[in-house]
């Protein structure tokens, strides 16, 4: 299985370029969930969302429809790390499980001055909980200091089943390793003279890249820390973030055309 999304839905910019200009502000998220197959919300990063938010959400998208959820960043931005349970918890508690079986993984983006330190990192990974009631957790983890670039990272995350985020950036450590049963990636390339963000063999090697993620590999020409996993599949996320936002929609429908293709 894989998704590609954008980063939320409400962008100004994208009036006319991606949604009809006649299309009401309360429909902008209806029509996204038909045109990509996964949206990233944003919004939980800055601020608790209400229950009704999450559940509004699941009734405005298709059946098949998936959302990853960003943390709320008091759980990353914490001084300790490994006493953030309560944090944790509340986010959780908030309405995030409302989404029910469209809810995909969720990710907790380290700030970009927070140092690799074992200990703390895998007493973090210990508190994000594998299921909430018969509903179970995906977890990805987005590091943004060099000092990640560690073996024993990539160890941790693979004992506790947590995605490490690969992220096309120049600003930020690429780790490509596959570290649970499902890969999530956020490519941050797009280029607003790119009708699609992307020049068309670009598109075609992340197409490359994500199915060979999804049949249980891993892109060779990618930054790898540890050796590859033994695994069969996996499930692949992959979000248009940043760069030049206003092309991301159509990067998105881009890749999903190259991969249904």
């Amino acid at each position: 299985m894989i998704r590609i999304g954008i980063g939320g839905w409400s962008f100004a910019p994208w009036r006319g370029l991606f949604y009809p200009q006649d299309l009401p502000a309360g429909e902008e998220l209806a029509f996204a969930s038909r045109q990509v197959t996964a949206i990233e919300i944003n919004a939980t990063f800055y601020r608790t969302q209400s229950r009704a938010s999450f559940v509004k959400w699941r009734e405005a998208t298709p059946d098949d429809f998936v959302f990853a959820v960003k943390a709320h960043r008091a759980a990353v931005n914490a001084r300790a790390l490994s006493e953030t349970g309560e944090k944790i918890e509340h986010f959780l508690a908030s309405g995030v499980t409302e989404l029910s079986a469209k809810l995909g993984p969720i990710l907790w983006q380290l700030p970009p001055y927070r140092r690799f330190h074992a200990e703390e990192i895998a007493a973090f990974l210990k508190l994000l909980p594998k299921k909430r009631g018969a509903l179970r957790l995906r977890h990805a983890l987005e590091v943004r200091h060099p000092s990640f670039l560690d073996e024993k990272f990539i160890a941790l995350l693979r004992a506790e089943n947590i995605a490490a985020v690969f992220v096309d950036s120049a600003d930020d450590p690429a780790i490509a390793d596959a570290t649970a049963d499902f890969v999530y990636a956020r490519l941050k390339h797009t280029r607003d003279d790119r009708v699609i963000g992307y020049a068309a063999k670009d598109m075609d090697l992340w197409a490359r890249r994500a199915c060979e993620w999804e049949k249980g590999g891993t892109p060779a020409d990618l930054p790898h820390l540890a050796a590859p996993a033994k695994t069969s599949a996996h499930d692949v996320f992959v979000f248009m973030i940043d760069g030049a936002k206003r092309r991301a929609p159509a990067a998105a429908q881009a890749l999903i055309a190259r991969l249904r293709a």
